[in-house]
């Protein structure tokens, strides 16, 4: 391939990671943002409002307990078939999900069968999801130049934050024009519906990108060895590295669902604030975050991933006390201020090294289900529960100060996950040293 051929197919590879995971992540991030407002309304109407809140992120939690299995079987598939087929993929279950959410009966009209059928729905979305950002980073990184795998691997972060961004300023929107009370009733279905058109736009980006040199070169090795992979391969040659990203997962994770979901709550039903103002606060974080993920990879191509992504996790920890503190002043710009800090400047600096150094974690047979599976188990353990958890704690206290003891001991979890984990930004990723041999 020529070297004008290479230079297309990695920018194309960075745009199918970037626009794809914007379209599947609003798929999946909607959920949250109408847990926190909408949801507890409308499927557990005749619980009192805290218990209502709970009950909506207990569904919310339900969608991070199919990804490790999604993460498994799609990342397995991505290791044997190919990245872009398992990435077409998750677009339909995310993007299918999502719509019939969208069109769902409530309470009021079947009773007991909605949440239920909530439930499901959550669950089919969470299998998505646990094959697209892994899928994504693995397209981008493998098709990147040496030096430059930092700055590539932050596509899919980006998407993210965009999704973030989509997702919230949908909402926003259809609040605002409709009124609380006709969103309510059934505006809220308008942002789930509109997962259709996210699986259209998705699928016509992603089936043009090809499969990446790295991949395409284990994949040849295999053939001619005559050698599967197993499905869990990953885990029986990578166990050390398996635990390695679901302890770092567990600050970064449990702050990527802190601020977007939990903290939305705690304004609205726990202080009283109107949506619109924690609406905007994370609207900001993550037009921040556009600009704070690439600038985290390409430092992380020049100082390291590990460096990085410690200073961010430490910042979020230091974070927290001033944070709550500006929630109590009562303050509208001081809150929004408090998002930009927290969440778009300490987040990424934890979520866009990650991205590349998980990755580079794995040799190329197990790269995908290695990543995905792992991260997506600790996506359990960390932002699943983190809402939830953190909800359970102020409704027993009444106080915050449980709240940032426990993301607090999230953070040096991640830490010590750090300090065990190897440096790679000079790791050669199309070295599959750990061939096939059963």
């Amino acid at each position: 391939m020529s070297e004008q051929a290479v230079r297309y197919q990695t920018k194309q590879a960075g745009l199918a990671a970037l626009i794809g995971t914007v379209l599947e992540w609003y798929d999946f991030l909607i959920y949250g943002a109408a847990a926190a407002m909408v949801l507890n309304k409308v499927f557990f109407p005749s619980i009192d409002p805290l218990m209502g809140t709970l009950a909506a992120f207990g569904t919310y939690a339900v969608g991070f307990l199919s990804r490790p299995l999604g993460g498994l079987i799609l990342g397995h598939l991505g290791d044997r078939v190919g990245r872009k087929e398992v990435l077409i993929l998750t677009l339909f279950l995310m993007g299918g999900a999502t719509t019939a959410i969208g069109l769902l009966p409530t309470y009021d009209q079947i009773g007991i069968m909605a949440p239920i059928a909530l439930v499901i729905l959550r669950l089919i979305q969470g299998f998505g999801a646990g094959g697209e950002y892994a899928g994504a980073v693995v397209l981008s990184v493998e098709h990147a130049k040496p030096g430059k795998r930092g700055l590539a691997g932050s596509w899919a972060p980006m998407g993210f934050s965009a999704a973030t961004l989509l997702a919230n300023v949908v909402f926003f929107s259809c609040l605002s024009i409709m009124g609380e009370q006709v969103f309510v009733d059934w505006g809220w279905r308008i942002p789930f519906i509109l997962g259709a058109v996210c699986v259209l736009v998705g699928y016509f980006i992603r089936r043009h990108i090809v499969e990446p040199p790295a991949f395409e070169k284990a994949k040849a090795a295999r053939e001619q060895s005559s050698k599967r992979i197993g499905i869990f391969s990953a885990i029986k040659r990578h166990p050390r590295e398996v635990l390695i990203v679901i302890g770092t997962r567990m600050g970064e994770n449990g702050f990527a669902y802190f601020y977007p979901v939990f903290i939305m709550a705690y304004l609205t039903t726990g202080l009283g604030f109107p949506k619109s103002t924690a609406l905007w606060g994370v609207i900001a974080a993550c037009m921040l975050q556009l600009i704070a993920m690439p600038a985290f990879g390409m430092l992380s191509d020049k100082i390291g991933r590990k460096p990085v992504y410690i200073g961010g996790t430490i910042l979020s920890m230091l974070w927290l006390i001033p944070f709550f503190l500006i929630c109590g002043t009562g303050s509208f710009w001081a809150i929004i201020l408090g998002f930009v800090v927290g969440l778009g400047i300490a987040y990424p600096a934890m979520m866009s090294p990650q991205a590349s150094w998980y990755a580079e974690l794995f040799d190329t047979d197990f790269r995908l289900s290695g990543f995905a599976f792992s991260r997506e188990l600790g996506s359990i353990l960390a932002g699943g529960l983190a809402p939830f958890i953190c909800t359970a704690l102020y409704s027993w206290s009444g106080h915050w100060w449980p709240i940032v003891v426990y993301m607090c001991v999230l953070g040096v979890i991640t830490l010590v996950a750090l300090a065990m984990g190897p440096e790679t930004v000079h790791k050669n990723i199309e070295d599959n040293h750990q061939t096939i041999t059963q």
